[in-house]
């Protein structure tokens, strides 16, 4: 395990402000909630008439009026976007970043397969990640608390599981992107997450685009439809065939390269 050790040393410090800056993000806004609490319903009402615009981010279906719905609206889009980003960009540098820095050589000399290394990138990506929504989390329902609003939380729990198996899901696929390249790749991995993003709003927006739900995993992520109780299985399902299809390029091809010295 110590590719494992090795790779959680080298992400700690990203991990410490991303978490920071993503987790300390949702607290203060949810301790804006209780200052803007008597004007939610007038601006649910106004949002819930804006026609595409409502429906694209899901505020024709999600009130402000209640601190859920507020929760999925504002810190669920920081942590959707903050958390996939940082999942991308981190899946990316686990194996192209050796090549790049020029250190797949050197780290080829010690006695373990290549499997065994990039199997042990991928956990410590998943710990990271894992870790990362835990301290947000953490943040968000701390925030609830602080202020004194009662929460659903089992929908909570349920809507973070589901950001967490997002952000899971697409560094997984960037995991598979990194062992296909041989140096950078932080501009690819960003672009394919807001690729999914809007991806996700233009399913909300046209039903001739449904097909689009299998292929984003910010579908079965939003927090209107999974506070309103509709059934993911046929998406979640297909996410973590995409995800596993990721990794496991990742991990077949990276077994097979040629590694650039």
């Amino acid at each position: 395990m110590t590719i494992f050790r090795k790779e959680l040393r080298t992400g700690a410090v990203s991990f410490l402000v991303w978490s920071a800056v993503v987790g300390g993000l949702m607290a203060v806004c949810v301790g804006l909630y209780p200052s803007m609490a008597g004007s939610m319903e007038d601006m649910s009402a106004l949002f819930a008439g804006m026609g595409d615009f409502s429906a694209a981010f899901g505020l024709d279906k999600l009130g402000f009026g209640s601190i859920l719905g507020f929760y999925g609206t504002e810190c669920g889009n920081i942590l959707g976007l903050g958390g996939a980003f940082y999942a991308a960009l981190t899946a990316m540098g686990l194996l192209a970043g050796e090549e790049g820095g020029h250190t797949a050589e050197f780290l080829l000399t010690h006695p373990v397969g290549r499997l065994q290394i990039a199997g042990e990138k991928l956990a410590a990506l998943a710990v990271l990640v894992t870790g990362l929504n835990l301290v947000c989390l953490a943040c968000g329902a701390g925030g609830i608390l602080a202020i004194g609003e009662d929460a659903d939380w089992g929908d909570l729990l349920r809507y973070h599981g589901a950001l967490l198996l997002m952000q899971l899901e697409i560094g997984a696929m960037c995991f598979g992107l990194s062992a296909l390249l041989r140096r950078g790749g932080l501009g690819l991995a960003m672009g394919l997450t807001a690729l999914l993003y809007f991806a996700g709003l233009l399913v909300n927006l046209d039903q001739g685009l449904d097909w689009l739900r299998f292929l984003t995993p910010y579908y079965y992520a939003d927090a209107a439809r999974l506070f309103a109780g509709e059934t993911q299985a046929l998406p979640v399902l297909t996410g973590c065939a995409l995800g596993a299809l990721g990794a496991g390029l990742g991990l077949w091809w990276y077994g097979r390269k040629d590694i650039a010295a």
